[in-house]
């Protein structure tokens, strides 16, 4: 059985070596091109392909897919059994669905048909929800519409975006392994999903970390660990972007413009909102690195009364 794997980030690599280590033919890696990448802007491998090559496979990078008959001629001749893609980063064209003898299936970061699309897991931690998971599905022309084969949850809790991702990949690799016997022998079942029913979780902007602090301090929480660690949940201090890694609601209550900080101190920066005050307690401005709220006020004033907007 030859099985074809499509994934790009850290997510994607879990998966990946759990269909090494289980035995199964890996005929062909694609990944996206390398780019250029962090400050100084060095061309870098992504982590699949790092995995990848590593482990002997043979790896594709094709610039786009629709179209590219060269790419598509090549996955033809390898005559894939099945392929498996882990938040690959394009979309599927149908031409490249129909090859595999079992289909295409493609673990989803959230328990569909809930969150579809690009940014599952940010926007349930920002939404506040009690839990998530994973889902293994069949593709479809549909955004993240085919027919479920399994899906697994996980309690969120006070977990950030980061942590969810790890922990996520390794759910969504045992989940792949476990059901990959059933897809292969093409006995697994397949549940419809109901459309009524999906919501959808698109692309993560800058613009979307920004604090709003007429919001509650929950709500405020929920949205500084669901942009933890990219892109960072952010406020401007006067002319200065401050970057917030950690918050937590606060005891104190105010009546003035939400955004006012109340205190600041060693046990970190009291901020007004909606429904009393957060504590900023782990925070970034520029040039410098993240640090406790506390020290960074040690060699730095913050105005008591100043408004973050």
């Amino acid at each position: 059985m030859k099985i074809i794997y499509m994934g790009t980030p850290d997510f994607a690599v879990p998966a990946l070596v759990a269909i090494c280590e289980a035995g199964y033919e890996v005929a062909l890696v694609v990944t996206k091109p390398d780019r250029p990448r962090d400050r100084g802007k060095k061309i870098q491998s992504c982590p699949v392909k790092v995995e990848a090559l590593k482990r002997g496979l043979p790896v594709s990078t094709p610039d786009f897919l629709k179209g590219n008959a060269e790419f598509l001629s090549s996955v033809n001749e390898i005559a894939p059994d099945l392929i498996v893609v882990a938040a690959y980063g394009k979309i599927l064209p149908v031409e490249l669905l129909d090859i595999p003898r079992r289909g295409c299936v493609n673990i989803h970061g959230s328990i569909l048909p809930r969150y579809r699309g690009a940014a599952p897991i940010h926007r349930a931690v920002v939404d506040g929800c009690c839990e998530t998971g994973v889902t293994l599905m069949y593709m479809s022309e549909g955004m993240d519409a085919g027919d479920i084969i399994a899906a697994a949850c996980t309690k969120i809790g006070t977990k950030t975006t980061a942590q969810l991702h790890r922990e996520l990949a390794q759910l969504g690799a045992d989940l792949l392994v476990r059901e990959l016997p059933a897809i292969l022998d093409g006995t697994v079942v397949r549940t419809p999903q109901d459309p009524a029913r999906a919501t959808y979780a698109p692309m993560i902007s800058k613009e979307d970390a920004r604090i709003d602090f007429s919001r509650s301090a929950e709500e405020i929480c929920a949205l500084v660990r669901g942009m933890y660690s990219w892109p960072c949940a952010w406020t401007c201090c006067e002319d200065a972007m401050m970057k917030v890694h950690e918050a937590a609601p606060g005891t104190l209550s105010a009546d003035g413009e939400p955004g006012t900080i109340l205190r600041a101190d060693r046990n970190g920066i009291v901020v007004s909102c909606g429904d009393g005050s957060v504590v900023l307690n782990r925070i970034q401005m520029p040039g410098k690195k993240p640090m406790d709220a506390g020290a960074y006020l040690l060699g730095n004033k913050i105005e008591i009364g100043t408004v973050l907007r």
